[in-house]
C-alpha cells in the first residue's frame, strides 16, 4: 500500500518516494525555549509524531531531527528579565519539553539540536553565503541575505515578487508575514543581547533564528532530505528564508516534502492569554486532565484542517477511551472456544481500512472510523455469544497495531477499580443467589447496588465486574 502526502510545495496530495528507501529523513521545527510549551505547539508535534509514525507503520525507518532554539530574541529577552545566565534559564524549558513529550506519548525524535552548541556550523554556513554572494554586511555591521539574488525566493509561499520593495532589511527573528525583506544571518551584538554573543569573522554577535534551523538539518540530514514539517504560521518567513539559505549554499533542491499543520483554536477562537483560553499541557494536567485523553484531541482532526480544542471534547475523550477500556477487558475475558473465523473478515477489513486512510495524508478521520467499526462488530458478536476467545484475541492484536499510530490505548493494562467493602458483599451474595437460581433475591442485590451508585455485570465462569453508574 503507498503513501501519499499534501505537499505544500505543490500545493497537492502526492506519492511518498523516499530519497533513500531504507531511511527517512525529517526535519521538524522544535520549540523556543523561553517558555512552557502550550498545547497550540503541540497541535503541531502531534501532527508531526503521527507522520512519524505512520511512516514507521508503512515500513519506513525514520531518522528525526527536531531543533530546539535556545537563542533568539525572546529567549534573550527573558533570561535577561529573569537575570539569569542564557544556559540556565532554557535548561529549565528544555527539560520540560521532554517531559511533556513523554505525557503525551510522542515518540522521541533521534536527535534534537540545541542551536547554542551548533554555532560553528552557522558562522561556516553564513561563510559560504558570502562567498557566493547571496549574503552582505550592512552598515549595523550584521549579515544579511539578499533576496534579490535568490530568483526563487517565494517559491513555497507563492509570494508576488513584483511590486514588492526590495532594499529592505529586518533584523528581528519574527516579523510581518507580508514583510518581504533581507533578513538577518548574523546579528552584530548590541547592548539588548547582554552577554549573549561569539565571536566571528564579521564581529561579535549571534545568529539569526532562520540560519539556525539550515545549520543544524544540514549536519544531520545532509544537503537534501525528504520532508520537513511545521506549523503553517512557520511557512512565511521562516520555512522560505530556510529554503532560500540553504538552496543558495548548496545548489542543491533542500527538501522534496513540506508538510504543515493549521491552526489550533479554543472554543472557537485563537489562543490568547487576554482570552482566558490558553492552556500550557501543565495547565490541562493540573486540571486532573491525562496525557492520553488530551493526545486523543489533539489528534482528532485532520492535520490541515484547524483544530478547536474544547474541555466538552476532553470530557468526551476520557468517556471514549474509557469505553475502550472496558472493551479491551471485555475482549480479554471472552471464553468461548473456537478457532476466531467469526471475527476475521471485519479484523482484516479494518486493518486495511486503517492503513489506508493514514496511507492517504494521514485521514486520521477515516482511521478512526475502521477502528469503531471493528469494536461494534466485535460487541455484537460477544452480544450474540459468537464471539471466541480467539476472536478476541483477534481483536486485541488488531488494537495494538492502530495503537502503534494512535498511541492512546491501553490494550493490555488491567483496570482495577477500589469498590467500597459493603458493594462488594453485595455483588458476592448476589452471585450466590444466582447460583442457588434465587433470581427475585439476585434481582433485589442489584437494585440495591445500583441505589448504592454502581452496577454489577454478569461475566462467563459465574463472575461478575463492577462499575460505578458515572460512567
Amino acid at each position: 500500500m503507498d503513501l501519499q502526502f499534501f505537499n505544500t510545495m505543490d500545493r497537492k496530495v502526492v506519492p511518498f518516494q523516499p530519497i533513500d528507501a531504507k531511511l527517512v529523513r525529517m526535519y521538524t521545527c522544535g520549540p523556543t525555549v523561553y517558555n512552557f510549551a502550550h498545547i497550540g505547539n503541540f497541535r503541531a508535534y502531534m501532527f508531526e509524531d503521527l507522520l512519524r509514525r505512520t511512516l514507521e507503520y508503512f515500513g519506513y525507518p525514520v531518522r528525526q531531527v527536531m531543533n530546539l532554539t535556545d537563542v533568539d530574541d525572546k529567549t534573550i529577552r527573558d533570561s535577561r528579565a529573569a537575570r539569569l545566565p542564557l544556559r540556565e534559564f532554557t535548561a529549565k524549558y528544555k527539560q520540560a519539553f521532554f517531559e511533556d513529550l513523554k505525557t503525551l506519548n510522542i515518540e522521541p525524535a533521534e536527535i534534537y539540536p540545541a542551536a547554542t552548541d551548533h554555532i560553528p556550523q552557522m558562522i561556516r554556513l553564513i561563510s559560504v553565503l558570502m562567498e557566493k554572494g547571496f549574503a552582505y554586511q550592512a552598515e549595523d555591521k550584521s549579515i544579511y541575505f539578499s533576496i534579490d539574488k535568490f530568483p526563487d525566493y517565494g517559491k513555497l509561499a507563492k509570494i508576488d515578487r513584483e511590486n514588492q520593495r526590495s532594499g529592505v532589511r529586518i533584523k528581528n527573528d519574527e516579523y510581518a508575514k507580508d514583510s518581504v525583506a533581507d533578513f538577518a544571518l548574523w546579528k552584530a551584538w548590541d547592548e539588548n543581547d547582554g552577554d549573549v554573543a561569539w565571536d566571528s569573522p564579521w564581529g561579535k554577535g549571534r545568529p539569526g533564528w532562520h540560519i539556525e534551523c539550515s545549520a543544524m538539518s544540514s549536519e544531520y540530514l545532509g544537503d537534501q532530505f525528504d520532508i520537513h514539517t511545521g506549523g503553517i504560521d512557520n511557512m512565511f518567513p521562516h520555512h522560505e528564508d530556510e529554503i532560500a539559505q540553504s538552496e543558495a549554499a548548496s545548489g542543491k533542491t533542500w527538501v522534496n516534502y513540506w508538510l504543515h499543520c493549521a491552526h489550533l483554536m479554543v472554543n472557537g477562537e485563537k489562543m490568547s492569554k487576554s482570552l482566558g483560553n490558553f492552556f500550557t499541557l501543565r495547565d490541562l494536567q493540573q486540571k486532573g486532565w491525562k496525557g492520553r485523553e488530551i493526545r486523543w484531541v489533539l489528534i482528532g482532526a485532520h492535520y490541515r484542517k484547524k483544530l478547536n480544542f474544547t474541555f466538552e471534547a476532553l470530557e468526551q475523550a476520557r468517556e471514549t477511551l474509557g469505553r475502550f477500556d472496558e472493551f479491551f477487558q471485555r475482549m480479554r475475558e471472552i471464553a468461548k472456544t473456537g478457532d476466531g473465523t467469526e471475527i476475521s473478515k471485519n479484523v482484516a477489513g479494518a486493518e486495511q481500512a486503517f492503513a489506508a486512510a493514514m496511507g492517504d495524508d494521514l485521514n486520521i478521520s477515516e482511521a478512526l472510523a475502521a477502528m469503531f467499526d471493528l469494536q461494534r462488530a466485535a460487541n455484537r458478536l460477544a452480544d450474540a455469544g459468537e464471539l471466541t476467545a480467539a476472536g478476541g484475541a483477534e481483536v486485541l492484536a488488531a488494537f495494538r497495531k492502530f495503537d502503534r499510530i494512535i498511541g492512546c490505548f491501553e490494550v493490555d493494562a488491567v483496570k482495577t477499580e477500589e469498590f467500597p467493602a459493603e458493594v462488594t458483599a453485595l455483588a458476592e451474595a448476589r452471585i450466590e443467589a444466582r447460583k442457588a437460581k434465587n433470581f427475585a433475591e439476585s434481582d433485589r442485590l442489584r437494585d440495591e447496588i445500583a441505589g448504592l451508585g454502581f452496577i454489577v455485570e454478569d461475566i462467563p465462569g459465574g463472575k461478575y465486574r463492577l462499575k460505578t453508574l458515572s460512567k
